[in-house]
């Protein structure tokens, strides 16, 4: 089989890479390829669904300005297509001084990425969500929610309708690129393709291997934790209830989040992962487990994080203690307010000195394009990170 352009992975940000490319090319023959029977199966089917602001990004930086973009293009795709989305807004709420010293800086990172806010005091945080507790909060009215699975599936319809071609259950097993183009192989044939896009995700290292890319980042899998409250708790918050985040550590702790379908939920932590698609309790691959510990990245990264990480896997298998930081916002919540709820699993590139690869990432051969990361906001800003792919490769296209 030949194909123009082969698009491997369908999750959100490979769906709208792939009817980008339809839509701009409608004459050339496109294929989005994924190795499950569905689209999103992954990241984009585990996700909290919130539509972000841009907030926490630094100023300049390709989250930023994607996620600034993406916010409106989300928006504008759910109300064209007919999709559920909700402009609720954002809490960032503070609840002692030292946060409330992190929080002024976080405003003021609000107003360099021209994001509309708001700061509260006390009184005016607690007339907006009279059961959160907090001394301020940065308002973030922008901050929306959404089913990004829905999303993702109606692109690729609307993909599949205007003439691409979806193929499931097609995984990639080796790659061989030359002068002339790509050859994927797959365990029923091999696809030709003059252009290969991959966005593989929890795999996007693996298939750079594959292709040949010599790398200094690993993909490590963090599991993140939800709980959901029951449905006699779904008029506890109007907004989203978010902490202020700690800039040394890695990632932004629990929180309260409103879903598309009326529910609460509070989470997510994040713990090492050791199984990379696992989202049961207790998930072990053991070529995943391999691969992270035989990485030296890894080991740093456990040693520069090592006291975070002891409080997240005590968070983990603790629910009081998981209880006790969502009460620091929300006091009323109890033990049986925590009922299970599906992780997610982040794949976040690493560095071989331990540091995390803090923007997008990308791959490049003179017929290929890798995205190897992409970051939260990966799905909010799927549509323009789709456009700035097809322009990175309109000039190998034809």
């Amino acid at each position: 089989m030949k194909f123009d352009v082969a698009v491997v992975g369908a999750g959100i940000i490979g769906t709208a890479t792939a009817r980008q490319l339809q839509q701009r090319y409608p004459d050339l023959r496109i294929a989005l390829l994924d190795k499950e029977d569905d689209v999103g199966r992954h990241q984009t089917g585990h996700n909290s669904g919130v539509v972000h602001a841009g907030v926490y990004y630094r100023p300049g930086s390709l989250k930023a300005s994607f996620c600034k973009q993406g916010l409106e293009e989300t928006l504008r795709f759910c109300r064209e297509q007919n999709l559920p989305f909700e402009q609720c807004g954002k809490l960032i709420v503070a609840t002692d001084e030292q946060e409330n010293t992190r929080m002024q800086a976080l405003y003021r990172r609000c107003n360099e990425n021209n994001v509309d806010c708001v700061l509260l005091n006390r009184g005016q945080l607690r007339a907006m969500e009279p059961r959160i507790n907090g001394i301020g909060a940065i308002h973030v009215p922008a901050t929306a929610i959404t089913d990004f699975t829905a999303v993702c599936r109606r692109m690729a319809e609307l993909f599949a309708a205007a003439g691409g071609s979806l193929r499931l259950n097609t995984g990639v097993t080796a790659i061989e690129e030359n002068d002339g183009g790509i050859r994927l192989h797959t365990p029923a044939s091999i696809i030709e393709a003059g252009l290969v896009i991959a966005c593989a995700g929890l795999q996007s290292d693996r298939l750079a291997r594959l292709h040949g890319f010599e790398m200094e980042f690993r993909i490590i899998p963090f599991r993140g934790e939800y709980y959901r409250l029951p449905d006699s708790r779904n008029d506890l918050i109007r907004h989203l209830i978010y902490p202020v985040p700690d800039p040394a550590l890695p990632f932004l702790g629990v929180h309260l989040t409103r879903m598309i379908d009326g529910g609460i939920t509070a989470g997510p932590n994040a713990v090492t992962g050791w199984k990379r698609e696992g989202y049961g309790r207790l998930n072990i691959d053991f070529r995943d487990a391999v691969d992270m510990v035989a990485f030296p990245g890894f080991w740093r990264l456990v040693g520069r994080h090592f006291k975070y990480g002891l409080a997240e896997l005590r968070n983990s298998f603790s629910r009081r203690s998981y209880l006790n930081a969502v009460r620091k916002y929300c006091p009323e919540l109890t033990l049986q307010d925590l009922q299970p709820h599906p992780a997610g699993v982040r794949a976040q590139a690493v560095k071989n000195d331990g540091s995390l690869v803090d923007d997008f990432l990308f791959l490049e051969s003179p017929r290929s394009l890798h995205v190897c990361n992409a970051p939260s906001p990966a799905a909010t800003s799927a549509i323009p990170i789709a456009r700035y792919i097809c322009d990175r490769t309109a000039e190998r296209i034809r």
